[in-house]
């Protein structure tokens, strides 16, 4: 049977509605300011008419992969956050991206609310995946999907057709996706992950954030991850001002080498406390894994990030 957390009268939590942990009171005081700040999504629709807010960037990369199989394209998309602080012209534009890249698998980074899941953000969700053809369709899940009515986002993305992986993998031919649990908030089993990929000879995982990279560096051929928001608020130039974590604070957004793998943070697309972004805008990721012949003195194949 599920449990109500407890409350006190102002509404404010304890804990959280859903599995994650790192929630406590601190964490619902300023979810419950946020909610009645933010009443009506003010935020969002004033966002939207500041020029180029709903702009959202490409970042394109490839990276050569062994094998005889077809090449494969990948198409990335983190932290949607629907809610009070997320336009949904900066949405629009986001998926309009996605599409657009024709992907073979469209995989995607969590966080897909924020502050509360309700049935309307389910629905939109369902909706705005089911559009982007892919005929293989990945999610995983962020602290803020774990923190609210995870089950009802999780059932929102099976309808539209996508995997939920929770340290498991689906193959693709010789080519394994894995996803892992949130680094942060739930309890990422990297090795049952990476299990699951079996005799695969390409792998691709997926995670919510860079903190994933110790467990999976060196051990997949590319890493996918958001969560930083690249600082959300960056100085001219895109350093970040702040981001939570070690790894994040070192590779807070772009693509990243570790030997084997080609990491790729995302900035992700949505809003969270803070209703702007200052030198850090939205983008989607197209992934292509290219088949190569291997130079045996690089043996690691070559990649590109662009942004567009």
């Amino acid at each position: 049977m599920t449990t109500v957390p407890p409350r006190v009268a102002s509404g404010v939590r304890f804990r959280s509605r859903g599995r994650g942990g790192s929630y406590g009171p601190i964490r619902g005081v300023v979810e419950e300011i946020l909610r009645r700040a933010y009443v009506r999504d003010w935020p969002a629709r004033l966002w939207a008419h500041v020029p180029g807010a709903c702009e959202v960037r490409l970042v394109d990369s490839h990276v050569d992969v062994p094998g005889a199989g077809p090449d494969l394209t990948v198409a990335f998309a983190s932290d949607l956050h629907l809610g009070p602080t997320t336009p949904s012209r900066l949405l629009d534009r986001a998926f309009e991206r996605l599409a657009a890249c024709a992907p073979d698998v469209l995989a995607l980074g969590g966080d897909y609310v924020f502050l509360d899941a309700t049935e309307a953000k389910a629905r939109e969700l369902a909706a705005r995946v089911r559009e982007v053809p892919a005929q293989t369709k990945v999610a995983v899940l962020g602290n803020h999907d774990l923190w609210t009515d995870h089950r009802l986002l999780e059932r929102a993305l099976e309808r539209a057709g996508v995997q939920v992986l929770v340290d498991d993998a689906v193959r693709i031919g010789d080519v394994a996706v894995l996803g892992v649990d949130d680094p942060w908030t739930g309890a990422m089993d990297a090795e049952r992950a990476l299990s699951a990929c079996g005799d695969a000879t390409v792998i691709v995982a997926v995670a919510h954030a860079p903190e994933a990279i110790p467990a999976l560096a060196g051990q997949v051929d590319a890493l996918l991850c958001g969560h930083t928001h690249g600082g959300h608020l960056a100085l001219p130039g895109g350093r970040p001002v702040v981001v939570q974590g070690a790894v994040g604070k070192r590779h807070a957004h772009g693509v990243h080498r570790f030997g084997r793998t080609t990491a790729i943070v995302s900035r992700g697309i949505g809003g969270i406390e803070i209703p702007m972004r200052a030198f850090a805008p939205p983008d989607v990721v197209r992934l292509r894994l290219v088949r190569r012949e291997y130079d045996p003195e690089n043996l690691f194949g070559h990649t590109r990030g662009l942004i567009r």
